[in-house]
C-alpha cells in the first residue's frame, strides 16, 4: 500500500524528466490514509463522486514523427482505492512526449489502461483539441464578501453551525467561496481553488461557512482530502438532506485538479473552468 511519504514519492526531490513512454512513473497512494485521518471507514463511505483532472500539456508524436499536442480530461473514481501523485502524473504524461503513436485514440486507450491500473478503478481519459471549449461555470452565490473576522487558522469542524434566527429554515442552492487555499503535506506550497457548496436542507450558516473555508488557509492535505473532509465536516455537523463539494483548483506543473464529492450517487462533476484555470 503507497504512502505519502514513501520514499519512492517523487514529490519534493528531483526528478529526470523522461520523454519515452514508461507507465512506471505513476505513483499512486493510498486513499484510506485520508479516510482514516477524519473517521471515515473505507467500507462504508459516506459519499460518492470523482477527482477530474486536466492536463494542458498533452503532446506524443504521429507515425511520421510529427508533434501532437493537446490537452486531456481525465477522471478518476472517488472511490478507487488509490489516488495518483501529481507530480508522477506530470511525469508520465511528459513520457509521451517522444513516443509515437498512430491516434489520439490509441493514446487514450494507454492513458486508461495505465491510470486505472495505479487508481484500482477505472479511469476515463478524453483527449481534446485546442478548440475545445469549456462548459460555462455555473450560477452561484458567493460568500466571500460576508462580515466574519479571523483571529486563528486551524481547521476545527465546531466552526461550522446551522443559522438561527432570521436565517433560520430551510436551504436550497449553490455556494462558492473564491479563498479556498491549502497546501501540499509533502512540500508545503500552496494549492489555490475556489470551492463549491451544493446544498438542502438546514440553512447553514454562511458566516460560519466561509470562516471554515479561511481555516483551511494553513491546513496540509491533498486536494482529494480537502474536500473529503469538508463534505464530511458539513455533513456530519450540519446535517443536510443532499451535499456536494466540488472543488476547483488553479493547475500547476499543466494540470489541475478538481474534486468532487457527493451525497447523490448519480451526480457528475461538470468540467467547467474557472477565471483562474
Amino acid at each position: 500500500m503507497a504512502s505519502v511519504h514513501s520514499e519512492n514519492n517523487p514529490l519534493g526531490k528531483n526528478s529526470a524528466y523522461i520523454d519515452r513512454y514508461d507507465p512506471t512513473l505513476l505513483f499512486p497512494i493510498s486513499r484510506a490514509e485520508g479516510w482514516s485521518s477524519v473517521g471515515i471507514e473505507r467500507d462504508s463511505l459516506p459519499f460518492f463522486g470523482e477527482d477530474v483532472w486536466n492536463g494542458y500539456e498533452v503532446s506524443w508524436l504521429n507515425d511520421k514523427g510529427i508533434p501532437q499536442v493537446a490537452m486531456a480530461e481525465f477522471r478518476l473514481p472517488a472511490t478507487s482505492p488509490f489516488l495518483i501523485e501529481s507530480k508522477s502524473f506530470k511525469l508520465y504524461l511528459n513520457s509521451y512526449n517522444q513516443t509515437k503513436f498512430a491516434n489520439k485514440e490509441m493514446v487514450e486507450q494507454r492513458m486508461e489502461k495505465d491510470l486505472s491500473a495505479a487508481a484500482g478503478g477505472g479511469v476515463s481519459v478524453d483527449i481534446l483539441s485546442l478548440q475545445y471549449r469549456f462548459p460555462a461555470e455555473p450560477k452561484s452565490v458567493c460568500i466571500d464578501d460576508l462580515d466574519i473576522s479571523m483571529d486563528k487558522y486551524e481547521l476545527d469542524p465546531e466552526i461550522l453551525t446551522l443559522a438561527t434566527g432570521a436565517e433560520a429554515g430551510d436551504f436550497e442552492g449553490l455556494l462558492v467561496s473564491h479563498l479556498l487555499k491549502s497546501n501540499c503535506p509533502v512540500t508545503g506550497q500552496p494549492d489555490w481553488g475556489s470551492i463549491y457548496i451544493e446544498y438542502k436542507g438546514a440553512h447553514i450558516d454562511e458566516k460560519s461557512l466561509l470562516t471554515y473555508i479561511v481555516s483551511l488557509r494553513t491546513h496540509q492535505d491533498f486536494h482529494e482530502q480537502c474536500v473529503e473532509r469538508t463534505f464530511w465536516d458539513i455533513w456530519t455537523r450540519c446535517q443536510p438532506e443532499s451535499l456536494t463539494v466540488y472543488a476547483r483548483y488553479v493547475r500547476r506543473g499543466g494540470l489541475d485538479i478538481n474534486p468532487m464529492r457527493s451525497s447523490d450517487k448519480s451526480k457528475q462533476a461538470v468540467n467547467f473552468r474557472t477565471i483562474r484555470q
